[in-house]
């Protein structure tokens, strides 16, 4: 069951995606090539899947809102685009294929993941079932997450972290920024859409904060022992850039005890849900599995 709603899900993030990025025709060919190069170069679909199964634990159909989980989709992919810019991490690979500079060039790159940022806005703004107030909490949501105090913030920390050991706290500050924020405003967003109460939209915040602790160390962990065909990128680029990782901060061993025990923290968050939060117990539990 876990395995077919995920892939039902991922299909109708998938179709929505380009229904999303075609509404219009383009003012410039090129640069709308390169947004669809790097948004519909597959991926997990994580985000927009966390949302439409948070909506799902409050009690709605969660599918309903698929408009915003493609927007936080394009966010996402926004981030990565400029992450593997020259002047970023400068990587050549991303899921398996070059990434955007690589194939556009730098400048176009920049450009379409600024076009894919400022786009995600418009699509909020376009979920149905849902009030103005509504989508309006959601827009708030979403460019907090990304901002200066967001996943900007965290880029700025790991930026200005490299080379250096930095302490466990700052560890966690930067990647509670830059890769737990958005977790945590898909989970949050869904949850809003879905008509959440104050009690529910605190424990799924607490989940969220928790899934995306493990998301990160279990990234750690596959920079070391992950398959570079699996994974789509190449291993080890956290010790070639002289990075603090979860794994170079505790262990190995350490860091895989800590996601197990970030994990249980994530599923006793969701103790009050009944089994309408199946799927988020399962989403969590699978990060300890993942290979990719």
């Amino acid at each position: 069951m876990q395995k077919e709603l995920w892939n039902a899900r991922r299909a109708l993030v998938e179709e929505a995606l380009l229904r999303e990025l075609k509404k219009e025709p383009p003012v410039d060919q090129t640069l709308s090539d390169a947004m669809e190069y790097s948004l519909m170069a597959g991926g997990k679909r994580l985000r927009p899947i966390l949302l439409m199964a948070a909506a799902d634990a409050v009690g709605a159909d969660g599918a309903k809102f698929v408009t915003t989980g493609c927007a936080i989709e394009m966010i996402h992919t926004y981030s990565l685009i400029h992450d593997d810019l020259p002047a970023m991490d400068n990587d050549d690979y991303r899921r398996g294929k070059l990434t955007n500079h690589k194939v556009y060039g730098a400048g176009m790159a920049t450009l379409a993941g600024d076009a894919l940022l400022t786009l995600a806005f418009e699509v909020m703004l376009r979920q149905p079932d849902a009030t103005e107030a509504t989508r309006l909490a959601v827009v708030r949501e979403m460019s907090r997450a990304a901002g200066m105090n967001g996943m900007v913030g965290g880029q700025a920390i790991d930026l200005e972290s490299e080379g250096k050991k930095i302490p466990m706290e700052r560890l966690r500050e930067m990647h509670m920024g830059k890769t737990g924020a958005l977790f945590r405003a898909a989970v949050r967003s869904g949850a809003i859409l879905a008509g959440a109460t104050d009690q529910q939209l605190a424990a799924l915040t607490k989940y969220a904060d928790a899934f995306g602790l493990a998301f990160q160390i279990t990234d750690d962990i596959l920079d070391v022992v992950g398959d570079e065909a699996t994974i789509g990128k190449p291993v080890g680029s956290d010790e070639r850039n002289n990075k603090s990782t979860y794994v170079t901060l505790l262990s190995l061993e350490k860091a895989q005890a800590l996601a197990k025990e970030t994990v249980e923290d994530a599923v006793s968050a969701l103790a009050s849900f009944g089994p309408e939060a199946d799927f988020l117990r399962g989403l969590v539990q699978m990060l300890i599995e993942r290979k990719k």
